[in-house]
């Protein structure tokens, strides 16, 4: 085996992707929480990577096939077709594979996201995502990271989102003329 490493996917992955996709969302589904990830198709999930910047962390195997050990997907408010709730970038399918939690690879992923595309070559002043609101970890996980709620709403499931907001470069977020006006042109957002 080698180092993880990450890459950007391509719509040719989406067969492999697909069901560690679902693999990873099967504990969250166990706990009642569900998403509209775990029902996605080949096809959705084909042009989400054709559209969206979706980032994965493999390893190497030994045969030489990569094994995906966490990804997330960067969703751009300038798609249109797509809700948003804010006028920055939306991080959706964030994910590590059970077999490999707890090795930091979700902090891993998320900082490379956040920093490594987003601040540093997007030039993102802020960047938000969504998670069940109920979830026993992962609203407190995020708030960690600097994210603060900013809107609350239900997803098409029936379960209680709670929607967050990190701030990436605080200069070019103050620059605007009112960040928290900007949210009047996104359905829901408060």
């Amino acid at each position: 085996m080698s180092e993880a490493a990450i890459r950007v996917a391509t719509s040719d992955d989406a067969a492999a992707f697909l069901p560690v996709l679902r693999q990873a969302y099967a504990p969250l589904v166990r706990m009642g929480f569900h998403f509209t990830a775990t029902r996605v198709g080949l096809d959705e999930v084909r042009e989400a990577l054709r559209k969206q910047s979706t980032f994965l962390l493999e390893r190497t195997e030994t045969s030489g096939s990569r094994k995906i050990l966490a990804s997330a997907t960067v969703r751009f408010p300038w798609l249109a077709g797509e809700r948003h709730y804010a006028p920055y970038p939306c991080i959706r399918w964030v994910f590590v594979v059970p077999d490999a939690q707890g090795q930091g690879l979700a902090h891993r992923m998320l900082d490379h996201v956040e920093d490594g595309f987003l601040r540093q070559q997007i030039k993102a002043p802020a960047v938000y995502l969504g998670t069940a609101s109920r979830h026993p970890w992962l609203p407190g996980l995020y708030e960690r990271r600097g994210y603060e709620p900013f809107h609350h709403n239900v997803n098409p499931l029936g379960i209680p989102l709670v929607w967050l907001r990190k701030v990436l470069i605080p200069d070019l977020y103050a620059a605007l003329e009112s960040p928290r006006e900007w949210t009047r042109d996104f359905p829901g957002a408060a």
